[in-house]
């Protein structure tokens, strides 16, 4: 597995962001955070139907190690949430930027999504964390 994807982007708290065919937003963890974090055993998710802005803080993942809040890297309303993972949490350690994904998110503002870290810039940063 591409530990950073080309195709998506990434905020410094370790969400990335893919735009699927429909427009919205889809968010989840890296394979970074999935690693730091180990098995997943637990995620509360965010209600659909909610407004959120940038850096808000809108789930948690919890591992048998620690929990984690997650942060939405864009502004806008909760469209879908990823129901699987109620049932299968281990989803975001086996396959975190396809099956293991959060969120759908109606973007407010693209710009936000402008301004996220294109991969070459995310390894960077995952990088320094592990010096």
């Amino acid at each position: 597995m591409n530990a950073h994807p080309d195709e998506l982007k990434y905020s410094e708290t370790h969400e990335w962001v893919r735009i699927d065919d429909d427009g919205h937003a889809v968010v989840g963890i890296t394979e970074h955070a999935q690693e730091k974090l180990g098995e997943v055993v637990f995620v509360e998710l965010p209600d659909e139907d909610i407004s959120v802005n940038a850096h808000d803080e809108v789930c948690v993942v919890e591992s048998v190690k620690a929990a984690a809040d997650i942060y939405t890297p864009l502004s806008g309303k909760i469209v879908a949430v990823n129901e699987d993972l109620l049932d299968a949490p281990g989803l975001i350690n086996t396959d975190p930027y396809g099956d293991g994904w959060l969120y759908k998110i109606k973007i407010k503002d693209m710009d936000e999504y402008k301004q996220l870290l294109d991969a070459d810039d995310y390894k960077e940063i995952t990088s320094e964390d592990e010096d």
